[in-house]
């Protein structure tokens, strides 16, 4: 199970990494006025989303899945961090659709929106941590 547990890490950092950039960058789409910059962060960021992002989600809860298996329920603080897995399933579904909207040139947010917009997998990866190390209850 440790490999599992390797890899289901592994993918997590790699989903999170994911999570933390792909937000910076709609700041810098937001900013953006030419053209040519316009198109360049439609192309990063379609391939941080499909390409990273959303492999990186996928294998995340494949790993994550396979460990509750198992190892079974343990307790509360798994609940809790299931409900936080959740939430940034909804986040991650969330950008795919900022993404869309940057790629149909239909954004109406400023790059003010999305730096607090960008804050928000912070939280929730430190209470993961903080609910899968301490265990609170």
């Amino acid at each position: 199970m440790l490999w599992i547990k390797s890899f289901h890490i592994f993918f997590m950092v790699t989903w999170f990494a994911a999570l933390f950039y792909l937000p910076r960058l709609f700041v810098y789409h937001a900013m953006s006025e030419d053209k040519t910059s316009i198109e360049r962060f439609k192309v990063m960021e379609r391939k941080l989303y499909f390409g990273i992002m959303t492999p990186g989600a996928v294998l995340t809860l494949v790993f994550g899945v396979w460990l509750w298996l198992g190892y079974g329920f343990s307790g509360g603080w798994l609940l809790a961090k299931l409900a936080l897995v959740v939430v940034l399933i909804v986040y991650h579904l969330w950008c795919g659709r900022i993404l869309k909207e940057f790629r149909e040139d239909r954004n109406v947010r400023g790059h003010v929106f999305y730096r607090w917009f960008n804050e928000f997998p912070v939280l929730i990866l430190l209470g993961c941590i903080v609910l899968v190390v301490v265990k609170p209850f």
